[in-house]
């Protein structure tokens, strides 16, 4: 797998809104309105798709479930860009924050939110949060 190049494809993004004269549409806010308008495209690739076939995506809907993955991308990239994220930095602190909300010995197994923890009965399922 490639290396992604974050500064590249910020630059490369930006020239082409500047040759459409688009730069005037890419605020912070109409950005992030269009993150969550592709992540709900993505939604649907897997609405009413059983859990074996979420894992087993036909060649349509992987090539759909790409196709939305990159615009959510190319969305985080602009966003980032117009506000000066530093994503490396953005991810290791986060990360840093996440291992400190589960720490293995209290999350392994657990879906269960941090601020729950203790308050309901352990669900199996992911650890690792957002």
């Amino acid at each position: 797998m490639a290396t992604l190049d974050v500064e590249g494809l910020q630059h490369r993004l930006r020239a082409f809104a500047d040759a459409r004269d688009w730069e005037q549409f890419h605020t912070p806010k109409n950005l992030a309105m269009a993150v969550a308008s592709e992540a709900g495209e993505l939604v649907d690739v897997f609405q009413w798709l059983t859990e074996k076939e979420s894992r087993d995506l036909s060649d349509d809907n992987r090539r759909r479930a790409t196709e939305e993955i990159a615009d959510i991308l190319i969305y985080l990239l602009r966003l980032g860009d117009k506000l000066r994220i530093d994503f490396q930095r953005a991810v290791i602190e986060k990360m840093e924050v996440n291992e400190r909300k589960y720490p293995v010995k209290l999350a392994k197994g657990s879906a269960v939110k941090y601020t729950r923890r203790g308050s309901v009965k352990r669900r199996r399922g992911p650890a690792l949060r957002p």
